[in-house]
């Protein structure tokens, strides 16, 4: 019997034994461990302080599994039950009571057996919250064998992939793989075998029906008891939003970047400009301060409106309208009307020339003391909009047409052509009046092919100033731009080295017709016409053999697809910088001549 305890003593698993009236007559190291404390020898039934039922219901200790085995005769066994130790702490467990008799089958008391449960609770804890974690996940969770068949795909992956679980289970993971990523699988496969993880990396999967997502990808190995590779569990995020997102920013960006650059390229033409037809440099000095801070304005009510456009009222307001003094002489009137950017800074440049204009020498000069202006404008809608604006001086005594063509006439002109529209300038007896049609386009499309990064430009061939001249002298170069003011600086530029200018076209159909029946040595065109892409201009020019740059303030990457090889010049550019690529222009025309 002796020998019998020491065995019991030894044992890591707690056992005890009772009489045949349940009072406690052994109990091994393990047991006290258990219990938390060491029971006086003849405590009834259990040497725990307190227990419980699984669903956390007192149990008395005489209902305990040995106290029901010792009174009913018959073992109760594989129930669970709860210890709970003086110092709170909660342990589960599953008793074996076994009854004890002697050779004459009489029962002399019992032995119970108790197996510490807690960490196969624990586990299973874990596993139910992970198995709830994996059903309620936004996220795709699949496990898959080595061989890519699919054992088992979460809610998260019916959310995002379309397939219910049914569909596919048993399938190959290829089945939501694009053809030409499928050499991903092939990588991953051989990774995973090598035991090795791939943390998150983007890519792109294939839902039921067909269209593509975007996923941050993270896959994992899956082992056996024995370490050994089995399968893979794939978890994947949809992160088409925050693509879309970026996308969007960088759009947002290179957008700035374009807007920047074009503004850069417009003051770099007013000084140029400006420069080109001062009297004085006092007069050179006020002309482009004055353009520039009409520039300003305009910027600040787009501002106002998120770059959206500005409203007509306002514009004039801030362009005509400057000072107190002014409110008593101009009247202004017409519906409200939204001009989207692009217009409404062109058109703020056409007010600030006929206001500059008015206060120099017509009806609001010193000289015209009852001078009236008056700035009226209508829609009209018979077939396309357009806006109809009239602007009337009068009481401007000894009023005389100019003799020569200036700067404002001409930027005023060239501004309204840009986009589609006219000024008839008509000088009366006492006063100006400028009679503007513009046809207002609907909403602005961008075109997604115009918002790309960035890319690095190429190495231009370096300027020969002495045979430069030479070169140019006479070639027939055809300018589209929509930027009047930019196309205006082009225009003098290659005029004053002896090109023959075709042009400057501001639309795409302008731009058609002047390909079709000109003859063109070379072309340089912006790659953005008013949001439009100018793929056409580029096809039309590549068929008739015209060698051609694009002037853009995008990157490389904007150009239309098959054309990102062309030339570019960055704007804002320099006279050395445009005259080098029209050189690189005409010697690749001689060189396909020859």
């Amino acid at each position: 019997m002796i020998a019998a305890f020491d065995l019991l003593e030894a044992l890591p698993v707690a056992v005890y034994t009772t009489d045949a009236e349940g009072c406690i007559t052994f109990y091994n190291e393990a047991a006290a461990e258990l219990w938390g404390q060491r029971p006086e020898r003849g405590t009834k039934w259990c040497g725990s302080w307190r227990l419980y039922w699984p669903d956390g219901r007192p149990m008395p200790h005489d209902e305990c599994p040995i106290a029901t085995t010792l009174t009913e005769g018959r073992p109760v066994q594989g129930i669970e039950a709860i210890i709970e130790r003086r110092d709170g702490s909660r342990v589960p467990f599953i008793p074996y009571p076994t009854l004890l008799r002697d050779e004459s089958g009489r029962v002399t008391g019992a032995i119970n057996l108790l197996v510490n449960i807690a960490d196969r609770k624990h586990a299973e804890i874990q596993s139910a919250r992970l198995a709830a974690i994996v059903a309620s996940s936004d996220d795709a969770i699949i496990s898959k064998t080595l061989n890519g068949q699919i054992t088992s795909w979460n809610a998260g992956a019916t959310r995002i992939f379309g397939y219910e679980p049914d569909e596919i289970i048993g399938q190959s993971i290829t089945r939501i793989i694009p053809p030409e990523l499928r050499q991903e699988e092939e990588v991953i496969l051989a990774k995973l075998q090598r035991g090795e993880r791939i943390d998150h990396y983007d890519t792109t999967r294939v839902t039921k029906d067909g269209r593509r997502v975007n996923i941050s990808l993270t896959v994992s190995p899956l082992r056996d008891e024995t370490g050994k590779v089995i399968g893979a569990s794939k978890v994947a995020r949809d992160v088409t939003e925050r693509k879309q997102t970026e996308e969007l920013q960088r759009l947002l960006l290179d957008e700035l970047n374009h807007r920047v650059k074009n503004t850069l390229a417009t003051i770099q033409a007013i000084a140029s400009q400006s420069l080109r037809r001062a009297a004085s440099p006092g007069d050179f000095l006020e002309s482009f301060n004055g353009r520039v801070q009409a520039l300003a304005r305009a910027h600040n009510l787009l501002v106002q409106r998120k770059m959206k456009g500005a409203e007509l009222t306002d514009l004039v307001r801030e362009q005509v309208v400057l000072g107190a003094a002014d409110c008593a002489r101009v009247s202004v009137s017409g519906p409200f009307l939204i001009l989207d950017a692009r217009v409404a800074v062109q058109l703020a440049l056409v007010l600030h020339e006929l206001g500059t204009n008015a206060r120099k020498y017509g009806a609001l000069s010193a000289s015209a003391p009852a001078g009236q202006l008056s700035i009226s404008w209508k829609m009209q809608t018979d077939g396309e909009r357009e806006l109809l604006l009239e602007w009337s001086e009068s009481g401007v005594p000894n009023l005389s047409a100019p003799t020569s063509r200036g700067f404002g006439a001409t930027l005023i002109e060239r501004s309204l052509e840009a986009n589609g529209g006219e000024a008839a300038i008509r000088y009366g007896a006492d006063g100006v009046v400028c009679q503007i049609r513009l046809p207002l386009p609907e909403e602005s499309k961008q075109s997604a092919a115009l918002h790309a990064a960035p890319a690095t430009r190429k190495n231009e061939p370096r300027l020969d100033r002495e045979a430069l001249p030479a070169a140019l002298r006479g070639r027939r170069i055809l300018i589209v731009e929509d930027e009047p003011l930019v196309a205006m600086e082009i225009e003098s530029l290659l005029a004053s080295t002896g090109c023959e200018i075709i042009g400057p076209a501001a639309t795409i159909q302008t731009a058609k017709r002047f390909i079709a029946d000109a003859t063109i040595d070379a072309a340089l065109i912006d790659a953005n016409l008013a949001g439009h892409p100018v793929h056409e201009l580029a096809a039309a020019l590549t068929q008739k053999n015209i060698p051609f740059a694009f002037a853009t303030g995008y990157g490389r990457e904007a150009l239309p697809l098959g054309f990102r090889d062309a030339p570019v010049l960055t704007k804002p550019f320099s006279r050395s910088q445009l005259l080098v690529v029209i050189e690189a222009l005409l010697k690749e025309l001689a060189a396909h001549v020859a």
